[in-house]
């Protein structure tokens, strides 16, 4: 199946999404990577709020390239390896309601039990094609803690048309495309092993 969504508007069309599927997106995107989760996590503790609503857009794990002659624009925004994530993300969706949520490569248990409560995805963007994605920033609405944080760790916020193609890695279901790869292969294992053994 391929889906393309508007967001906030068309969110609820998510839950329409299996494993392997492919999502298109247009709306707002912030980029969050380590130490933005760790930064706004701490916010949170302290019972402070952050300036935009986290819920109505997509989180995309990614430390984007940015010129400024007017105005900033991404020069190439490929996502960060996602499982460094992991580490903090159950607690950051628990708090922020993020549903859809973008990166590389393969994310654990914990966020797949998240998102499954919040009916909310995880999907992955292709790495290494940075300048792809962000052919589909037309427009940087702001940026947050870049003093603080640095230009990759900074919170960038995109104004996205049609971005992906994002392949469903983790549906609202909770089903994980990593943990079933994994079951698998440990299935293929046993029974190359059990071949072995008749031998």
């Amino acid at each position: 199946m391929e889906l393309h969504i508007k967001v906030p508007e068309e969110i609820d069309k998510i839950t329409q999404l299996k494993v392997g599927d492919i999502l298109y997106v247009t709306g707002k995107v912030f980029t969050a990577r380590d130490e933005a989760h760790e930064h706004m996590l701490k916010m949170a503790e302290k019972g402070e709020k952050v300036e935009f609503d986290t819920s109505k857009m997509i989180l995309y794990h990614c430390g984007p390239v940015m010129k400024k002659n007017h105005k900033w624009k991404a020069v190439a925004a490929g996502p960060t390896t996602s499982a460094r994530m992991e580490l903090f993300e159950k607690e950051f969706i628990e708090h922020y309601k993020t549903r859809i949520i973008v990166g590389k490569g393969t994310m654990g248990n914990k966020t797949a039990q998240a998102l499954k409560e919040i009916r909310g995805v995880y999907a992955t963007f292709t790495g290494g094609a940075g300048a792809l994605a962000a052919t589909s920033f037309e427009e940087v609405e702001n940026v947050y803690w870049l003093e603080e944080l640095g230009m990759p760790e900074a919170v960038w916020i995109f104004n996205a048309n049609d971005f992906g193609p994002l392949v469903i890695s983790i549906d609202s279901a909770g089903n994980n495309w990593n943990a079933m790869k994994q079951g698998n292969s440990e299935k293929i294992k046993e029974e190359i092993f059990k071949e072995i053994d008749r031998n």
